[in-house]
Parts: structure tokens; C-alpha cells; sequence
């Protein structure tokens, strides 16, 4: 039973990442300091995405899911979970990259703006007066 539990927390910790990658940006433009934390972990999954790469929570949760006595899953935590809602023909490389896309395209406008705040922010400093 511990490692049914255990496997359980890594998927929400799986899906919490995810949230963040997509979302966190948002909480950024509240909270700036919160960049430095989000922006390694947009890149981080949009390079997961563009690569084609499975992330590293899907096989310890595989593994804990097989020594509960479960059978773990093919494939990664976005195909197994959340693509099959999406996408019920599966995971494929271009729909992989959509997604890298996507994740860039959400948080680019928030970092964007990030920057011409802080780039304000320096030029006011800098002002005489």
C-alpha cells in the first residue's frame, strides 16, 4: 500500500509541474521573484516536449506503480493522462511539439511583459532626481 500512495504523490506531483510550467507564468506576473523558479521549469518541459523526451517522474512512478503489484504505462505522463482526453488517436511527435509550443506561446507574453516592467523599473532608478 506504501507505494500505491507513493506513486499517487508522484503524480501529483507530476501533474502540480505541469500546472506550473502552464500557469505559472501568470503567478510571475504577481509575484517576479517566482521567474526565477518558473522560467527554468517552462524550459525544462518545452525542451521535454520539442525532444521528444519522456520526463523523469514517469518511470519512478511506473516503478512504484509495479512494486504495488500494479501494471505501470507506456509511454509518458501527458500521453497516459491527459492526451487521451485530448487527443484519443495517441501522442504523436508533431502533437509533441504543439505542446512545447504551446507552452512557449502562453508564457512568452508573460515574460515579455516581466521585462518591460523590470527594463521600467531600471530606467526610472537611473533617472537624476
Amino acid at each position: 500500500m506504501g507505494y500505491r500512495w507513493a506513486a499517487d504523490a508522484v503524480l501529483m506531483l507530476h501533474l502540480g509541474f505541469i500546472l506550473f510550467v502552464v500557469l505559472g507564468g501568470l503567478a510571475a506576473l504577481r509575484w517576479p521573484r517566482l521567474a526565477w523558479l518558473h522560467l527554468p521549469a517552462a524550459i525544462w518541459a518545452a525542451a521535454l516536449e520539442f525532444n521528444g523526451w519522456i520526463c523523469p517522474l514517469t518511470p519512478l512512478e511506473n516503478a512504484l506503480l509495479r512494486a504495488a503489484g500494479e501494471s505501470g504505462y507506456a509511454g509518458g505522463f501527458i500521453e497516459h493522462y491527459l492526451i487521451a482526453l485530448i487527443y484519443p488517436s495517441g501522442l504523436t511527435p508533431a502533437i509533441q511539439r504543439w505542446l512545447g509550443l504551446g507552452v512557449l506561446a502562453i508564457n512568452l507574453p508573460v515574460y515579455v511583459s516581466l521585462l518591460r516592467r523590470w527594463r521600467r523599473r531600471v530606467s526610472a532608478a537611473r533617472r537624476p532626481g
